[in-house]
């Protein structure tokens, strides 16, 4: 297969490439030497010409390229710049010639010439290749080490592409590592999808300012995942300003507006002075707005505002204050939902939703009960100054309910972290023993059972709902409803066919009376249309 085409783009150099007479010869121009390569064949040179300054070098310089490469075609392209040291303007004038410029990555390859022009001309062209702008490699060229008449120099080509380089690309792999390590508050969890979207929010922290809304419900680590975001990006000094969270649920009514937009002496009865606000503290920094789809509508256009702007009336005030801030939003709230029913502006809503992630719940991630488990005995390690761990036969006993169909999690991983923190407590001697989870244990089923707000039947028909037609539900009995809703959670929360037979059939098979559980299961789903793959699948 023929090699493509490669094409150079490059500056006129005003100094280096300077030369007349027959004397210019003796003396290594890098544009020249882009011809004179004899193992770089370039099919093309893009030269870019302040003519005003540098035309009739333009065209001597074009002369000398069809002397050392008559098959390379020069083509000249008049770039003007008022100050060839000014960063703006320069990166704007490569900026706009790389836009309009007809690239065909397919059929050609490009080299961006970097060794001519001023520092910042070399600078604009790294940073513009880095970016993507243009789909090149940098290309640099040196003199010989002695000027002796038409030699070439040297040339070597620098991929910005940094996957190719093995030792960089497994820092890259670390430093990526060690990032979503952070944002799990260096929890390992083992939930694939979990991870996956850990690293999503990595990059998207990293690369972008704009808005992040967190779903998901109570407990399910909203707050946390938010104050390790802020501290990730204050750590690669991409804020400077503080943290500020508020729970907008707590600010409802005619004090929300003050409290987040600030007011100013006098707004109403009893404003005896300034106030700030919450936005107004987070210039710079980072504001977390949880619980968002409890904010008014008045308080949602008032930020939907203060984030296209960054400027927003405090309450009674009639000059407009500013406040640069980074936005994370949470709920675990339906707000598409809110928004049908007119309980949540539509245009604050496609504003927020631009970087939305699903936070689950701890039921949804049984994986992941081990790792916390130790990351809250670390924890209580830390503000204790005393360390406790489980014994053996309480570790395996307390696993098993927690990552059972039994535990609910209803408050999630606020749940379990003060469920494990009571547990520490309670041990002696540094060991939670079985009679410390035993208690725990029915301390837990105790208030589930209180904070439930459906009976049985009602959650069994929601559960159902979601894997059954409605006439296929309303044909079975109420007394079967509850037990299949029962099976159904249990095998969504087991990996596999075997896994869910031996969690439902436990005391069959300590009685020696369950034979093949896997079986059992699959006849028992048939019974009602069901079966394991559409219940598990995707």
């Amino acid at each position: 297969m023929a090699a493509r085409p490669q094409i150079a783009i490059g500056f006129l150099g005003t100094q280096l490439d300077q030369g007349q007479g027959a004397g210019r010869w003796e003396k290594w121009r890098p544009t020249v030497s882009l011809g004179q390569q004899p193992d770089l064949e370039l099919a093309r040179i893009e030269l870019l010409v302040d003519f005003d300054r540098s035309g009739g070098l333009a065209r001597r310089v074009v002369d000398d390229l069809r002397q050392v490469a008559p098959r390379t075609q020069v083509r000249l392209h008049d770039v003007r710049l008022a100050d060839p040291w000014d960063f703006e303007e320069v990166y704007a004038a490569l900026h706009d010639f790389l836009r309009g410029y007809a690239f065909d990555p397919e059929r050609e390859d490009y080299l961006l010439h970097i060794t001519t022009g001023t520092h910042v001309v070399q600078i604009c062209w790294f940073l513009l290749a880095e970016a993507r702008f243009a789909p090149a490699r940098l290309l640099q060229t040196a003199p010989p080490r002695r000027q002796d008449g038409r030699s070439a120099g040297t040339w070597s080509v620098i991929d910005l592409d940094l996957a190719r380089y093995d030792r960089i690309a497994q820092r890259f792999r670390r430093d990526q590592a060690d990032t979503a390590s952070f944002l799990k508050s260096g929890i390992e969890t083992r939930n694939a999808a979990f991870n996956r979207m850990i690293e999503q929010i990595e990059r998207v922290a990293v690369r972008t300012r704009a808005p992040i809304l967190l779903v998901g419900p109570t407990g399910a680590g909203k707050s946390m995942l938010a104050k390790n975001i802020f501290a990730l990006k204050k750590q690669r000094h991409a804020l400077e300003g503080a943290f500020v969270e508020v729970n907008c649920a707590t600010i409802r009514g005619d004090g929300a507006g003050s409290a987040l937009f600030g007011h100013v002496r006098g707004a109403y009865t009893g404003a005896a002075g300034e106030r700030a606000g919450l936005l107004r503290s987070a210039d710079k920094g980072l504001l977390f707005l949880d619980e968002i789809g409890e904010l008014g509508l008045d308080e949602q256009a008032m930020l939907l505002r203060a984030i296209e702007d960054r400027r927003f009336l405090p309450v009674g005030g009639d000059r407009e204050v500013g406040s640069d801030f980074q936005l994370i939003t949470g709920t675990n709230r339906d707000l598409a939902q809110a928004v049908g029913e007119g309980r949540f502006r539509e245009d604050l809503f496609a504003r927020l939703n631009l970087w939305t992630f699903a936070l689950p719940g701890l039921r949804e991630r049984p994986e992941d009960i081990e790792p916390n488990i130790d990351f809250e005995l670390e924890r209580f390690a830390r503000l204790n100054d005393e360390r406790v761990g489980f014994n053996t036969e309480a570790r395996q006993r307390y696993l098993r309910f927690a990552t059972g169909p039994d535990a609910t999690w209803s408050g999630n991983f606020r749940d379990l972290s003060a469920s494990v923190t009571r547990m520490a407590t309670l041990a002696r001697a540094g060991r939670i023993d079985a009679a410390v989870v035993d208690e725990e244990i029915a301390r837990l089923r105790r208030a589930w059972a209180r904070g439930g707000t459906r009976d049985g039947a009602q959650v069994a028909e929601s559960v159902l709902g979601e894997v059954l037609p409605p006439e296929a539900l309303a044909a079975i009995d109420r007394f079967d409803r509850s037990q299949l809703a029962d099976v159904v959670r249990v095998c969504r929360s087991t990996r596999s066919l075997s896994e869910a037979g031996r969690v439902l059939f436990q005391a069959s098979r300590e009685r020696r009376s369950s034979v093949n559980d896997a079986d059992r299961l699959r006849k028992y789903l048939r019974r009602f249309g069901l079966d394991w793959d559409a219940l598990t699948g995707p």
